[in-house]
């Protein structure tokens, strides 16, 4: 037969199951020194998570180039970055995740990268430099990343296309508003503005499929070359030539300065 529980009576207090033998509860310490101890332990563990989601990004990003993102498997971006399959899925619970961040933080990263080059420049051949100078900059030194982003960009779905896509939006508005700028101070004749960025973002993007760091030229003086190419295509033919000449040397070298 099964013993009858104790009376209780009111106002009595049982005592917890974590209290020490006096019956008080056990307090924990929040001085500054634990305070301090679990906050470096926390920005440890978050710096570490960015480290390994970074080097999980690059390694999938040169799957993708090589496979296809169709042909790419979460196996095989585990095997080439060295994360186990369960701590992928920890990181990125599926490879549209994983595109859509190679996607989001590559896009980010240039227009915020532009947009600091930009501030206090006010010379519009100046800014136009800056701006082929900073996407050559980031697409020269992540080339795999530039190669996903050209070959890749359908595959991303719904809604996560949507974000990226407003990036790209915000990106395209202010290389558009360069090229007003331009035209305003008579340095293009009056063409398409639309077929004119997109057709500098066209010449700029398929340099991956060329480019050779052992023959071909910097990032700067490439930016200086292309920057050329796009004026004297749309140039308006009164001045625009010298104003190339005059200014290419000077620009660059403020757009070198700029980009540290």
């Amino acid at each position: 037969m099964a013993r009858k529980a104790a009376h209780n009576p009111r106002g009595s207090r049982q005592q917890p199951a974590f209290s020490l033998g006096n019956g008080k509860p056990k307090r924990r310490r929040t001085g500054p020194r634990r305070l301090l101890r679990e906050e470096n332990h926390l920005v440890t563990d978050r710096q570490g998570g960015a480290e390994k989601l970074d080097r999980i990004l690059r390694h999938a990003a040169r799957v993708f180039s090589e496979k296809g993102y169709e042909g790419a498997s979460m196996r095989d971006i585990s095997r080439s970055s060295g994360v186990p399959l369960a701590g992928l899925y920890y990181y990125c619970e599926s490879k549209q995740k994983i595109l859509y961040l190679i996607q989001l933080f590559a896009f980010r990263s240039i227009l915020q990268r532009l947009e600091r080059r930009l501030a206090g420049l006010q010379d519009p051949l100046e800014r136009l430099r800056v701006l082929v100078q900073n996407h050559l900059d980031y697409f020269l030194s992540h080339p795999v990343e530039m190669k996903v982003l050209t070959h890749e960009e359908k595959a991303l779905e719904e809604p996560l296309r949507r974000e990226v896509a407003e990036i790209k939006r915000r990106y395209y508005a202010l290389a558009r508003e360069i090229f007003e700028d331009l035209r305003q101070n008579g340095h293009v004749r009056r063409i398409n503005p639309r077929v004119a960025v997109l057709s500098l973002f066209g010449m700029m993007n398929w340099i991956y499929t060329w480019y050779n760091p052992k023959v071909d030229p910097s990032a700067e003086r490439l930016a200086e070359t292309m920057a050329g190419i796009f004026l004297q295509g749309v140039g308006n033919g009164h001045g625009s030539r010298s104003a190339v000449r005059e200014t290419s040397r000077g620009a660059a070298q403020a757009a070198g300065r700029l980009a540290g």
